[in-house]
């Protein structure tokens, strides 16, 4: 860096980083502060030192346990069918499709749409379209409201995740595969390499790039779903789909527990983070140079 332009970096960046503190670093601090006492929120009302009891009290928990478990199984379900969707639909709009254009809008359209927007339009669908759907063609036993199933509400969440995030991660893929040197592929194919074996032994590693930004993406999204959670469901039928951060949301603004809350907030901050963390560490290290 020039020191003449070191004046135009600060005059740029420093408006960023004023906004980042703002927003994010110091309300992050101050609720670190509040998960040490009980507090309703109000703040007419004496905050009550605890110390480290609200975050023993996770523990005790037994709706946060099981939205624990609920957000662990809906983000594995959603990672897997959002990359395998993603990427199946790379390898076929980079191909010698004709509608392949038409294709790739199509399947990035979703993501455009606000996840409240989303999760409505998709309550229309499992209420009306699927019920009717059922009912013609004798179907019911597929074709019903998930939503208002125990067993099929995650799932019809998971459905709904994959539709809106496909597209995006689908993106990705394609800029991967597209960055994979042609003459590797030709010599594949002089060789007599199949297809399979091409998308095996060359696509597969050459696009580990791709799977740390799609893996990583998703994973975070997944975890922190709110909107979609918030308007598809609610978070029922009966708590059956009450995620991590709508937990946390009700026992804040719906049970006035604002010190509890925050602990929950924290933990859940870290939990994300290391996750994160660790799935970008490992496939980082399983990354090939070209």
């Amino acid at each position: 860096m020039k020191k003449g332009n070191t004046g135009w970096y600060l005059l740029f960046t420093a408006p960023l980083v004023i906004i980042f503190t703002t927003v994010v670093i110091i309300p992050f601090i101050i609720g670190i502060y509040y998960s040490f006492f009980q507090w309703d929120g109000i703040a007419a009302n004496p905050k009550v030192f605890v110390g480290l009891d609200n975050f023993l009290r996770l523990f005790d928990d037994a709706r946060f346990l099981k939205s624990t478990w609920i957000t662990i199984v809906f983000t594995v379900l959603a990672v897997i069918s959002v990359n395998i969707v993603g990427l199946t639909a790379a390898v076929l709009v980079t191909s010698k499709l004709r509608v392949a254009n038409a294709a790739r809008t199509m399947i990035f359209m979703p993501y455009l749409i606000g996840g409240l927007i989303l999760g409505y339009i998709w309550q229309f669908i499992f209420l009306d379209v699927f019920t009717l759907i059922g009912t013609v063609t004798g179907l019911d036993g597929l074709f019903f409201n998930w939503l208002m199933d125990m067993d099929y509400a995650l799932y019809a969440m998971v459905f709904v995740f994959t539709w809106q995030m496909a597209g995006y991660v689908m993106i990705i893929y394609i800029a991967g595969i597209q960055g994979i040197p042609n003459d590797v592929i030709e010599a594949a194919k002089i060789d007599g390499a199949t297809g399979w074996q091409r998308f095996k032994k060359i696509t597969v590693p050459l696009l580990m790039p791709a799977f740390t930004i799609s893996l990583f993406l998703t994973l975070s999204s997944a975890f922190k779903i709110y909107d979609v959670n918030l308007s598809l469901t609610g978070g029922g039928p009966a708590n059956a789909t009450e995620m991590f951060a709508m937990n946390i949301y009700n026992e804040i603004f719906g049970y006035g527990n604002y010190g509890f809350g925050q602990a929950k907030a924290i933990i859940f901050f870290f939990v994300v983070a290391a996750i994160t963390l660790t799935q970008v560490y490992i496939t980082k290290k399983r990354e090939v140079e070209m």
